[in-house]
């Protein structure tokens, strides 16, 4: 399995080298972490799901390469960039955490037979992702955390899981499976690789 995980990743990273231009000049390579409340409903078995997202910045779009291993074979997941991590940045719940704030659907995940998962995305992703919508306020919000949702609301109920979330093209998905956390002397997510420590709390140079 770590044979194929190592293929895998290689592929991804050689996409990505493929269509970054020669001048580009941030790259990054971060992990996401599991959400503890739902945790042995994403693992498979007794492994240790993880996923790994490298991000290399482009001339007019950046690209995002996913892997990732220890899952539940055949479980569906939607990626999401968010505005806020439900972690800390040593991967423990946030106590004060209350929502995800902007959230923005990229792509769809599966994992495969073996329980991996692989994906790319090629769009707007370094230091500038974000949003804004004048109708309700909302001024230009960045959603600069990566993190995955159950597609399907019933395969976390073993995990005490009711109800269902908006995070799929259907808006009837299930609870948080992965997802970044923040940097421990920024407090930004992991798409924010210019970050301005002038301000408080610190902000992200586009």
């Amino acid at each position: 399995m770590r044979t194929i995980i190592a293929a895998l990743m290689a592929l991804g990273l050689a996409m990505l080298s493929a269509e970054m231009p020669a001048y580009a000049q941030l790259q990054k390579t971060f992990s996401l972490k599991p959400n503890p409340a739902t945790l042995n409903c994403l693992r498979s078995g007794s492994a240790t799901p993880s996923a790994t997202v490298t991000v290399g910045q482009g001339a007019l779009a950046d690209d995002l390469t996913i892997t990732g291993s220890g899952i539940k074979p055949r479980l569906a997941f939607d990626l999401f960039t968010v505005q806020n991590s439900s972690l800390l940045a040593n991967g423990t719940p946030d106590p004060h955490f209350t929502n995800f704030g902007l959230a923005w659907y990229q792509t769809d995940l599966e994992a495969n037979s073996s329980g991996q998962i692989f994906g790319t995305l090629h769009t707007i992703l370094i230091n500038q992702i974000f949003g804004f919508d004048p109708a309700v306020s909302l001024p230009p919000t960045n959603t600069f955390h990566v993190g995955f949702w159950f597609n399907n609301p019933n395969n976390a109920t073993a995990c005490g899981f009711t109800g269902f979330t908006p995070f799929n093209g259907e808006h009837h998905a299930g609870p948080l499976a992965m997802i970044s956390v923040p940097s421990a002397t920024t407090g930004l997510g992991p798409l924010c690789l210019s970050p301005n420590t002038s301000t408080r709390p610190a902000t992200c140079n586009p």
